[in-house]
């Protein structure tokens, strides 16, 4: 059970899914949901991102409403050893292929 193993405390970025509910939104190297130790950067991340996509409005390479929106969002996560993570609401998400 995940419940019974050591885990450390982290933050992902989620964005929801139609199907799937909210789904980590970036992932590592290795395939595994990224995380971050803090949540001011997890929040600096969706920031950051957001700054991107003002200035390629900016460029006229994106949409006004493209560029001013977003659905990302912080979530607190269970960091297991093997990887994976566990959101508030239970669920867990590991590698992705």
């Amino acid at each position: 059970m995940l419940d019974q193993q050591s885990y450390q405390s982290g933050f992902a970025i989620f964005r929801p899914c139609i199907f799937e509910g909210a789904v980590p939104a970036c992932y590592d190297g290795k395939n595994y949901p990224f995380v971050f130790v803090t949540e001011l950067e997890a929040q600096r991340e969706i920031a950051d991102t957001q700054l991107t996509r003002i200035q390629e409005f900016l460029d006229g390479q994106r949409d006004f409403d493209d560029a001013i929106s977003t659905d990302e969002f912080v979530v607190p996560v269970k960091v297991w050893p093997d990887g994976r993570i566990t959101a508030e609401n239970g669920t867990t998400f590991g590698k992705i292929d």
